[in-house]
């Protein structure tokens, strides 16, 4: 009996020592690094890449989903709430420095450098992933005028109209981000849907279709169509990159964000905005298929 009443004691001094224990770890436990995501496929996906890449470094992490705007992306990782999002060096360029007139990737990211707030930082773009606007004429005004690139277009961009559309489920483009260097058209109209795009262009109601993003993500294909290289980079570059509020991420997890951009490419990522986006596949799930078959 004196044996068991011995147990019973220092089993009481115990138990409080241990939740103490249990305590102290648990406020050691470091905050997870909060990777932020607008309500864009897109957004989405790369938000889950971003996340499981930095997961895999042995970072805890979370994905806040529901973000606004760009200006919302950059108040929450002004504020620390956010520390990772995604975004395109052209279309935040545009939005943070409207005079900026950089176009390709290296003038973009020099440009941007100097645009970012202090307390935010970019990674390397994925300059593998070209999600610039794409130039379309129909295949017979090809053909008559002789336009085979962009720069071959500019010459003649007064007598034409332009017809310009979004791509749902792609990050916002500002106006500015989807200019073509040299260009003037005639008279340009804003389509609400690619969707409608098209059938203007193959109409005549429209010489030339300006598409903000790669031109699968037309609806129908490119039948009949011509979508003109960019050879001279007449319109600004569309990577997506991370931006990353600074002092949040040691080395380690910077280069590995830095690898995903290294690996992704244009038609990988288009894949996996209209997988999200038209068959509501699971963003997380693309994530992690994704990085698997990339050895991230």
């Amino acid at each position: 009996m004196g044996l068991a009443a011995s147990v019973r004691a220092v089993g009481r001094m115990l138990v409080p020592a241990l939740a103490v224990l249990a305590v102290s770890c648990g406020a050691d436990d470091p905050e997870p690094v909060v990777v932020g995501a607008q309500e864009s496929a897109q957004s989405r996906v790369l938000a889950e890449i971003y996340a499981q890449a930095l997961a895999r470094t042995g970072t805890a992490v979370r994905v806040e989903a529901g973000l606004g705007g760009r200006a919302d992306v950059l108040a929450a990782l002004g504020a620390g709430t956010v520390t990772v999002a995604a975004d395109h060096n052209g279309a935040l360029l545009a939005e943070l420095n409207t005079g900026a007139d950089a176009e390709t990737v290296d003038a973009v990211t020099e440009e941007l450098n100097g645009s970012l707030p202090q307390d935010t930082a970019t990674s390397d773009p994925a300059d593998g992933t070209d999600f610039e606007p794409r130039v379309l004429i129909t295949t017979a005004t090809a053909g008559q005028r002789g336009i085979e690139t962009v720069e071959d277009l500019t010459g003649q961009c007064s007598g034409l109209v332009a017809g310009t559309a979004a791509v749902p489920g792609v990050l916002e483009l500002p106006t500015a981000a989807a200019r073509i260097s040299g260009c003037e058209f005639m008279a340009t109209q804003q389509f609400a849907d690619p969707a409608e795009l098209r059938p203007a262009l193959l109409d005549g109601r429209i010489q030339v279709a300006v598409l903000g993003g790669p031109a699968e993500f037309l609806p129908a294909g490119t039948d009949g169509l011509t979508v003109l290289a960019d050879p001279g980079d007449a319109i600004r570059t569309e990577n997506p990159l991370a931006l990353v509020r600074k002092g949040m991420l040691d080395e380690r997890q910077s280069e590995k964000l830095n690898y995903v951009a290294g690996e992704l490419t244009t038609d990988e990522l288009v894949t996996l905005v209209l997988r999200v986006r038209d068959q509501s596949a699971d963003p997380a799930e693309l994530a992690r298929t994704w990085l698997d078959a990339h050895g991230l």
